[in-house]
């Protein structure tokens, strides 16, 4: 019986075996997921790919000062007023700084009123034997000296006092904040940053900042029609009005990262606004956008840049 029941496993691990080795050379089902596209609404085009901006541009929000972050008075969605605070940072060693420069200041201030008396006094005086015209001078001088002394002690006040401002960072326009990038007790850096302490924009209307491929830029003209069609539903979409043309070519920044694609390549912007009720699109997001062009044929005269105005242009 013992070798019966080693000979019945034996085969169950041949058959089990076999069975996975037919498993695994089927090929397991892929979901596919379909992206419905767009229906392209002119004959001829040009395509380009839009992202949702603020009409002021997205504003990285930076500090003069580097410290720690010790107030945050916004957050996310707050539409504020220019020169609104956003944020403080550390500003105890400036205000200890303060606190001298205040004090230097009423010791000047006193020192002048001492230098004043003494002049006072030397003019009541006739010159002889009690004061000279030597003394009456260097008694003036002196007031002078003072009144320069205080000066400079009111400037370090009010240098201070201006730098004690600079700790407290303001929104440069009115907007709504779009991102928050920095927290309580965080270090805030100055300068350039790859991620920005804050993002502030006015998002009242939203703008759509198109890139045309170079080649294509002298077929794209003010007065053309433009759709915009919000990716994943084209059936959300909207016609789009002409703002400015950006009259500076920059190279191509936003890349699918495809192994054919050319890093070379150099595009117009071309700024339009939307009715932002027909496409419920957020900042930062990508559309698809197609710009009406005439045939080729028909296009040999480009309308130049220079004679193109932005809206609102003298």
């Amino acid at each position: 019986m013992r070798k019966y029941a080693l000979l019945i496993l034996a085969a169950g691990g041949l058959l089990l075996a076999a069975g996975m080795a037919v498993l695994g050379d089927q090929e397991s089902e892929v979901a596919s997921s379909k992206i419905a596209l767009p229906e392209i609404p002119f004959k001829s085009f040009v395509a380009g790919e839009g992202i949702v901006e603020a009409n002021t541009g997205n504003i990285a929000i930076g500090t003069p000062t580097s410290g720690i972050v010790t107030s945050i008075y916004v957050k996310w969605g707050d539409y504020v007023s220019a020169d609104a605070p956003l944020f403080t940072i550390d500003d105890r060693d400036v205000r200890g700084r303060l606190l001298v420069a205040e004090a230097q200041m009423k010791e000047a201030e006193a020192d002048l009123a001492k230098a004043q008396n003494f002049l006072g006094v030397a003019q009541g005086l006739k010159v002889g034997r009690s004061i000279t015209n030597l003394d009456k001078d260097n008694r003036l001088f002196n007031v002078k000296i003072k009144q320069a002394a205080l000066a400079t002690a009111t400037a370090r006040v009010q240098q201070i006092k201006i730098e004690l401002e600079l700790h407290t960072i303001r929104a440069p326009v009115t907007g709504r904040i779009l991102q928050i990038n920095v927290r309580l007790g965080e270090f805030a850096q100055t300068g350039a940053l790859s991620r920005s302490l804050m993002v502030l924009g006015d998002d009242r209307p939203l703008y759509l900042r198109v890139s045309v491929d170079e080649n294509d830029a002298w077929r794209v003209r003010s007065n053309a029609q433009a759709e915009a069609f919000e990716r994943g539903n084209p059936d959300l979409k909207t016609p789009l009005k002409f703002v400015r043309f950006e009259p500076y070519i920059i190279p191509k920044t936003s890349l699918t990262g495809a192994s054919t694609e050319r890093t070379d390549v150099r595009v117009l912007q071309v700024i339009y606004s939307f009715d932002r009720s027909a496409l419920p699109v957020y900042v930062g997001q990508l559309v698809d956008v197609f710009i009406s062009t005439p045939p080729i044929s028909d296009a040999s005269k480009r309308e130049p840049i220079s004679s193109v105005k932005p809206k609102n242009a003298p």
